[in-house]
């Protein structure tokens, strides 16, 4: 059976998920960051995060081989960086937009949520692989969330 790309992109599209911003530090370009909005917990015990990187991001290399990464869920007035980070080929962060954590994470400032990761498994699954890590820091304050919804942000009400 071929299923529909389109029709099954725009039917996962109806689960609303909150938008992060991954970081790490490359040897070759410094501070990288792409939006996603994949993460999901796994476990508290450890303390597991995951999320998916597609097999042709411009990033993939930097995410599947790094020892640490970030993840930063972005606050309702953060859109703009949600997209400038989503944006192929430019995923240099800029200084301004980060601060660098005692493990050399960059995290995104004002963010509501950050997560300072060590890169623990890397699972392929079809077009994507999974990147799990364990929590080594995390940090959070109160807000209203970025939240993707059916294609587009949308705010709760």
């Amino acid at each position: 059976m071929i299923l529909d790309t389109r029709a099954l992109r725009n039917t996962l599209g109806q689960f609303a998920t909150g938008v992060c911003i991954l970081t790490t530090d490359d040897d070759e370009h410094g501070a990288i960051g792409m939006t996603v909005n994949s993460f999901s917990a796994v476990s508290l015990d450890p303390a597991l995060v995951l999320w998916s990187i597609q097999n042709t991001s411009d990033c993939f290399s930097a995410f599947t081989t790094c020892d640490r990464y970030g993840i930063s869920v972005l606050a309702q007035s953060q859109e703009a960086l949600s997209n400038r980070y989503a944006r192929s080929l430019d995923h240099k962060v800029d200084p301004g937009d980060c601060v660098v954590d005692n493990f050399g994470v960059p995290l995104i400032k004002g963010a509501l949520a950050t997560f300072s990761c060590r890169l623990t498994a890397l699972h392929q699954g079809g077009d994507h692989h999974i990147i799990v890590g364990e929590v080594a820091a995390f940090a959070n304050v109160e807000g209203d969330p970025l939240v993707f919804f059916a294609g587009g942000y949308k705010r709760l009400d």
